[in-house]
């Protein structure tokens, strides 16, 4: 248990600093790193590691490197300029539990400009939140993190174990930037992930897998539809057979210890449709690319062959697509869900440091979302968890971050990097 004396130093080393803090973390948010684009992230992280002494690790990340690895997706855009940064802090000697503190500096798109009440890229600060894609999931938790660690320098506690500070990319659509670190060599005792949880605990996450809908059509000009097969209309058909797996699953997750009280928890979403060439022409063609969410234990492959199953028998039923079946590409996270175990001592540390300082327990948040936990604590022997600031909208217009939880996460961060690591 962290005594109060210590928590109170750390805390005002935090708040020495928290101004600067955010500063930086509206700089790093400004940066669109959306897919493909993450590399300016990575740089400025590059750089505030190494002005803190950091040694760094900054590489170009090899598909055929990691391919091979468990729950690795598949990459089908650009990857040539893919980058991992990771910075060490070594004790001179090293007689303390190691860490890792993971964040990804990825965001997703933004969506229709004008429909943000404050430009995305642009970050804001009003009535104590950041507004900005980014700020919250999860470049303040990151931040926080790095943050953390500077506070126990600044209050003169030198670590006995060694730190792996880990800035990674696709944690929103593979996760090859976390398997990346792992495929690099990176291990330690455990890690700590600081996504926005709201000051929660998460250590059980479902899994989730990406596909894409493949349907063809029969393109006849519109005056004589009824001759043709409307492909993007037979997309629609399969959509709403899948939403019959998807309820089908939720009702399979009543029974789960994690998640059954939940409400509908396993969410499929058709998030992305292409199709058609020509109003006046019946399409021939439509792409939609999906997302559907399991439960942990279940098995990658075994669901995969349920999604397939289903489609194949929605093709089968129709009169168009029984003779031209669609196809089911697999486009992105073939990941299993986890739930941590073996690792009461880590988290009953944080419950300790979270309700010395809060005055209230840790609640528990099973992620209905994944997160790169999953790689650590499944694969790995290495106890991984989320714990962050509270933020909102993610995802969505006017995603933003509570100020005085990136304070307080931080303040909790840097209390558990002590009392985990062991210090002088």
């Amino acid at each position: 248990m962290i005594q109060p004396e210590l928590a109170s130093r750390i805390a005002a080393a935090v708040d020495q600093r928290f101004e600067e803090q955010i500063e930086t973390t509206l700089r790093f948010s400004a940066i669109p790193s959306t897919r493909g684009a993450e590399a300016p992230a990575q740089d400025m992280m590059a750089g505030l590691l190494r002005a803190r002494g950091y040694a760094v690790d900054d590489w170009t990340i090899k598909i055929e490197d990691i391919s091979s690895l468990p729950d690795f997706g598949p990459i089908e855009h650009d990857f040539s300029r893919a980058r991992t940064v990771v910075g060490t802090l070594r004790p001179d000697q090293e007689t303390g539990r190691s860490l890792i503190l993971q964040g990804h500096c990825d965001v997703v798109p933004t969506g229709p400009l004008d429909m943000w009440q404050t430009p995305p890229f642009a970050p804001t600060i009003k009535d104590g939140w950041i507004y900005g894609r980014g700020a919250g999931d999860m470049k303040s938790g990151t931040l926080a993190a790095l943050y953390a660690v500077d506070a126990l320098r600044e209050a003169g506690l030198k670590l006995k174990g060694r730190i792996h500070f880990q800035s990674v990319i696709e944690e929103e659509s593979t996760g090859a930037g976390a398997l990346s670190t792992l495929q690099r060599g990176y291990r330690a005792d455990c890690a700590l992930l600081p996504e926005p949880t709201g000051q929660q605990l998460t250590d059980v996450c479902v899994g989730v897998i990406w596909f894409r809908l493949q349907v063809r059509g029969e393109p006849v000009h519109v005056s004589h539809a009824t001759e043709g097969s409307n492909a993007i209309k037979a997309a629609y058909r399969l959509i709403k057979a899948l939403e019959g797996l998807e309820a089908d699953w939720n009702k399979r997750a009543e029974a789960d210890p994690h998640f059954g009280a939940i409400q509908h928890p396993l969410n499929f979403n058709p998030g992305i449709i292409r199709g058609g060439d020509w109003a006046s022409s019946v399409p021939a063609w439509c792409d939609v690319d999906c997302r559907i969410a399991i439960l942990p234990g279940w098995d990658v492959d075994a669901c995969r062959a349920e999604i397939t199953a289903c489609v194949a028998q929605a093709a089968r039923a129709d009169s168009f697509m029984a003779n031209r079946p669609p196809e089911v590409v697999w486009s992105g996270y073939l990941s299993h869900g986890y739930v941590l175990k073996g690792a009461d001592e880590p988290v009953g540390m944080l419950e300790s440091i979270h309700t010395t300082l809060t005055d209230t327990p840790l609640a528990r948040r099973p992620g209905t979302g994944l997160n790169d936990a999953r790689f650590y604590s499944l694969y790995y022997g290495i106890p991984a968890f989320c714990y962050g600031p509270k933020a909102e909208k993610i995802h969505g217009f006017n995603e933003r971050v509570n100020i005085q939880s990136i304070r307080d996460t931080t303040v909790a961060i840097a209390c558990f990097v002590a009392e985990w690591c062991g210090f002088d």
